[in-house]
């Protein structure tokens, strides 16, 4: 990784399973983080990075500390943090910005640098079908809804949430990768718009097509596969951290 490069990464789910049971991963995950100063300009968080995210007026989930300590030092480091909202982690708040100083975007952000134009976007809802879950979708965000949930205690509140997630994750994770698909009805309309790349998480699955000069990723997760995303003089390069891992 040299210096300046833009980093891209999703699909952690921190907190999706006990403490126990993903502290290594949550480790390998702050190891590579402390590798990005000196080296990274940008790191954007492409969604779910937590498998659930609700920030109460008062509290923060105690879970995650660890994490937005090592953000918190990223930021320190002068490394601008870019945080897509996920299907998982829609709710999030104004304590990234005001406190962390991460840049919070609801939905896609194009990235212009290096002389490459990118559009960048979780990945979730972009397809045809499913209509339940868009209206599902609709409904969550709903400012209603948030209202309604930030009534429930912290101790009530996340558990359920987590039951919640679980499921979504494990119906999502049962569905094979459509590249074919996904080319036609995500990456060929933003090329249309004039982007040389199109980057998405949500499908947990690390993939790579190029044509033509335009180049499409889908970012993989930190669960299994422990992959990113770097633009370094101009060049994208989807790698496992660390390598051969």
């Amino acid at each position: 990784m040299q210096a300046g490069s833009v980093v891209f990464l999703s699909d952690a789910h921190l907190g999706a399973q006990a403490r126990e049971a993903e502290a290594s991963r949550e480790q390998r995950l702050h190891a590579f983080l402390a590798t990005l100063p000196g080296r990274a300009s940008s790191l954007y968080i492409v969604g779910d990075l937590f498998d659930f995210w609700f920030e109460y007026r008062t509290a923060i989930p105690r879970r995650f500390f660890g994490t937005l300590s090592a953000l918190e030092r990223l930021r320190e480091a002068g490394i601008e943090i870019v945080y897509l909202n996920g299907n998982h982690d829609f709710w999030l708040g104004s304590f990234m910005a005001e406190t962390l100083g991460i840049r919070t975007v609801d939905g896609a952000v194009t990235v212009e640098q290096q002389g490459r134009r990118l559009w960048v976007h979780h990945g979730d809802g972009l397809i045809g079908g499913d209509l339940g879950y868009k209206i599902l979708r609709r409904v969550l965000r709903h400012p209603a809804s948030i209202g309604a949930y930030g009534l429930l205690h912290p101790d009530l509140g996340i558990p359920l949430a987590r039951v919640v997630s679980g499921l979504s994750r494990k119906s999502r994770d049962q569905l094979p990768l459509r590249p074919e698909r996904l080319w036609n009805e995500i990456a060929k309309p933003r090329f249309a718009e004039g982007y040389d790349g199109v980057v998405i998480g949500h499908f947990h699955h690390a993939y790579e097509q190029r044509e033509n000069g335009r180049e499409f990723f889908t970012l993989g997760d930190w669960i299994q596969h422990f992959t990113y995303l770097e633009l370094s003089g101009g060049r994208l390069t989807l790698s496992t951290w660390p390598a051969g891992g």
